[in-house]
């Protein structure tokens, strides 16, 4: 029947291109979306709307912030000395709940993955490179996820760090390998970044 509704399927559609959410589950959520009064729906819309207006990219950081600079690359009781290299925005979310690192950090927006056309041209690399060519920093610790393309990442970065005169270390392996780190817990982010290694 929801086939035959044009602007359901049409909704549902929206849905279905969000990460992770299949067919059936965009459906439910349009339906979901019919079942809001009025004026839910539209503060629904709104609130679409106005993140994707009102979020960009920290100039510093590369992470999402809907303020001129993110509070972390503001705060100035953080230590500024220490970068920890991150792949996307959640895991910046992932990290903080772990309440025990207390430096800054910079997201890439991916990783070099050649099988799927991603050159660390298209990644944050020269902006983490300009940050630490400006020589506040002492420690860039790589906390890309333990995959092919995390590892591969995580060299290309300590290969060109490492001349800059900064430590590189990555995050130790109490996260398993082929694990993502946004869903890693607190304990094992937190003894992960305990026993971080250095990158050769």
């Amino acid at each position: 029947m929801a086939e035959y509704i044009e602007s359901l399927r049409l909704l549902a559609e929206k849905f279905a291109r969000l990460e992770g959410v299949g067919k059936k589950t965009a459906m439910r959520m349009a339906f979901s979306v019919l079942e809001l009064e009025e004026g839910e729906a539209e503060e629904f819309a709104r609130a679409i709307l106005d993140a994707k207006e009102k979020i960009h990219l920290c100039p510093i950081c590369q992470n999402l912030t809907d303020r001129e600079v993110c509070p972390i690359c503001a705060d100035e009781e953080r230590d500024h000395s220490q970068i920890c290299v991150v792949t996307d925005a959640r895991t910046v979310l992932a990290m903080e709940k772990v309440r025990e690192y207390r430096g800054t950090y910079h997201v890439l927006h991916g990783l070099i993955s050649p099988m799927n056309g991603v050159t660390p041209e298209q990644l944050k690399i020269k902006e983490l490179l300009a940050r630490v060519g400006e020589g506040e920093v002492e420690e860039v610790i790589v906390a890309t996820n333990p995959t092919v393309e995390g590892e591969a990442t995580a060299m290309y970065l300590s290969k060109l760090l490492r001349p800059l005169g900064v430590r590189v270390t990555r995050l130790a392996y109490g996260v398993p390998v082929g694990a993502d780190l946004e869903y890693a817990d607190e304990i094992t982010l937190f003894r992960a970044l305990e026993g971080r290694r250095d990158v050769h």
